[in-house]
């Protein structure tokens, strides 16, 4: 007896509690709704607009047909709202003492100070692959260049070398027949003076 007595006495004071720290669907704000585990603005506006335009939710599993309420959310919600009662926003969790804020401000900043430093990191790294990329791209580009100038050089030398070649010849050509005419000369001038004599 005195077993039953003191379930129904935690029962009761189960209820209670669920009651003090309920939230109403039908009346509560968008902060106090905005209170809730798992809800954020977005969500509390959406539930105040489905109720502005359907009217009150019947029962707590009506808030399944908000969008945005998935059945895991509604289940993390499910014993901290109500449709009827008044609104008791949840119990404030306590505050923190200054040094705990600092603390957490400074590891805060230690992490986004890290991040950032990470980030640049890798940026620095991304663009002195571009530079060294486009380094040897126009180190290629330079040596093509230079090869293809030297190609030109010999093929003009090549060429020069020929039309000397070509000039040495036709010039060797005309010394020779130079060198005919002036023999035939000198014969015909040697026979003309053996018959004068």
């Amino acid at each position: 007896m005195l077993k039953k007595l003191l379930l129904a006495t935690l029962g009761l004071l189960a209820s209670i509690g669920m009651a003090i720290a309920a939230v109403n669907i039908n009346t509560a704000t968008e902060q106090e709704l905005d209170s809730l585990p798992g809800v954020g603005p977005a969500k509390a506006k959406a539930i105040v607009e489905y109720r502005k335009a359907n009217g009150n939710f019947k029962s707590v599993d009506d808030l399944k047909n908000v969008k945005g309420i998935g059945d895991k959310t509604f289940a993390d919600l499910k014993s901290q709202i109500a449709v009827s009662g008044a609104t008791t926003a949840p119990a404030a969790p306590p505050a923190k003492d200054k040094k705990e804020v600092v603390k957490d401000k400074a590891q805060e900043l230690k992490a986004d100070t890290k991040a950032a430093a990470k980030e640049t990191a890798g940026a620095t790294k991304s663009a002195a692959a571009v530079v060294e990329k486009k380094a040897d791209k126009a180190a290629a580009v330079v040596k093509e260049k230079a090869g293809d100038a030297k190609d030109a050089v010999k093929a003009d030398a090549k060429a020069v070398k020929g039309e000397a070649k070509s000039a040495a010849s036709v010039a060797e050509d005309k010394m020779g027949k130079t060198k005919d005419k002036a023999e035939k000369k000198m014969k015909k001038a040697a026979s003309s003076a053996s018959s004068a004599k």
